[in-house]
């Protein structure tokens, strides 16, 4: 609530009144680094810091293009010794006691928010500015507002410093802009508040349950509920990203692509978190060799991709479990005729049904807290099919009036049904009376909730 009616308001009325793109930006910057003290007051010495170093390494491989490749090794290492040192030491000290039987002492250490969203937009300039995509950055200040900017800072779209280059240093704020990301915003924050806190409160009843509990109703209405409160959390992220980059005149690329349409797991890695997934395949996937060096090494190559993508998300094996489950399916989709070309309206629909089906068991695992209880979740499923007293009471006692409303809310809107109805005369004029009401609702169930995080702050 405060920023929506203080903070925000404040950086858009200040930018308007600001007459110069350069006196915005130090408006931006300071509100930027203010919005994320405002949660880590100490980390945000460290995103400077990392901004700082990867400044300097892309000035250093401008100058000495000759050791340019070893340069940005170095600005490879030292962006993830910071992951590894505050997202992964943790993990790693316990793998490592499980695997040796050593007793290492495990670090405690609080997870910076947004970490991996900042680092992997610094690393991405650094590697643009060494394949030449884009000159280095000589403003220290212009740069650090790319990497700090608070709309898309601590969950994404991981935005590529080419792409706003220009607008960095020469954009306008026009009444059209502010209109159209206004509208944009408010979806994604209806997304967020409205159904995916809602989804998000039965998905945590039920995997909060114990496991004798859970039978195959209940293990559906969770997996169903996590399902859709992963999509619009991080969509409606997006969305409220992308409109608060409107309004300020950046334009950021879309970053969901209405990803439970998708027939095939090519497809819906085409439509999910396609900043993501588009930064593994340029940075990573593709100076591996990509397909270029034989199946063999394809097949290692994407295998290293997804489990890196799993990893990436948390330090938990069920991060990695999730990632290796989607290469291998990926794999699998390859060596099967029937997902690599079109059919009758009978065959799409069930190739859907199982694209469905292979991203709701992995996500199963992403939700679980280990991998046993993804396992016997999943088991749950398929075989849970007793109806005990106490399952029954569980999972009837989150078909609540609210909850059912918003799945009837959440199915059409994870479609592109509405989407088919824009530029129509009537349906414009009621999204447009609808975005104030909205609004309101919205910051109805902020006041009257509790705090409800986004998913990907943690990422």
């Amino acid at each position: 609530l405060v920023f929506l009616s203080i903070f925000l308001p404040a950086a858009l009325i200040g930018c308007r009144l600001l007459p110069s793109v350069r006196m915005q930006n130090t408006l931006l910057l300071v509100m930027s680094l203010v919005f994320y003290a405002y949660g880590e007051p100490v980390y945000v010495l460290l995103m400077v810091a990392s901004a700082a170093g990867n400044y300097l390494w892309a000035r250093l491989i401008t100058r000495f293009r000759s050791a340019g490749k070893g340069i940005l090794a170095l600005a490879v290492i030292q962006n993830l010794a910071v992951l590894c040192v505050f997202k992964y030491a943790g993990f790693l000290a316990e793998t490592w006691n499980a695997v040796t039987g050593l007793h290492v002492p495990v670090p405690v250490i609080s997870l910076p928010i947004g970490i991996s969203f900042f680092t992997f937009q610094a690393m991405s300039y650094v590697f643009d500015v060494y394949r030449e995509d884009t000159a280095a950055q000589r403003n220290f200040f212009r740069l650090l507002l790319y990497i700090s900017f608070f709309p898309q800072l601590i969950a994404g779209p991981i935005v590529k410093y080419h792409d706003i280059d220009r607008e960095l240093a020469e954009r306008e704020m026009t009444s059209e802009g502010m209109a159209v990301g206004i509208r944009r915003f408010i979806a994604g924050l209806a997304k967020k508040v409205l159904i995916a806190n809602t989804m998000g409160a039965v998905a945590d009843a039920l995997y909060a349950a114990p496991l004798a509990q859970i039978n195959a109703p209940a293990a559906w209405l969770a997996a169903v509920s996590y399902m859709l409160q992963i999509y619009f959390d991080f969509s409606g992220y997006s969305d409220m990203a992308i409109g608060m980059g409107r309004m300020f005149g950046f334009h950021f690329k879309e970053n969901f692509d209405y990803p439970y349409i998708a027939d095939s797991m090519q497809d819906f890695w085409r439509r999910w978190h396609i900043s993501l997934s588009t930064w593994f395949r340029e940075y990573l996937y593709i100076p591996l060799g990509g397909n270029r060096k034989g199946k063999a090494r394809t097949i290692l190559n994407r295998l290293i991709v997804f489990a890196c993508t799993g990893i990436w998300h948390g330090a938990n094996l069920t991060f990695l479990f999730w990632g290796l489950y989607h290469g291998f399916f990926l794999l699998l989709e390859e060596v099967i005729p029937l997902f690599r070309r079109k059919g009758s309206p009978v065959l799409q629909a069930l190739k859907h049904l199982c694209i469905l089906l292979i991203v709701l068991v992995g996500f199963v695992f992403f939700r679980s807290d280990t991998i046993r209880q993804g396992f016997v979740m999943t088991g749950k499923l398929f075989t849970g099919w007793q109806f005990p007293a106490d399952s029954m009471r569980l999972c009837l006692s989150q078909l609540t009036p609210l909850n059912l409303l918003a799945f009837a809310l959440a199915l059409p809107a994870a479609t592109p049904c509405l989407k088919k109805l824009e530029g129509r005369a009537f349906w414009e004029r009621l999204s447009w009376a609808a975005t104030p009401v909205l609004l309101l609702l919205c910051m109805l169930f902020l006041a009257g909730g509790t705090y409800n995080p986004f998913i990907y702050f943690r990422f």
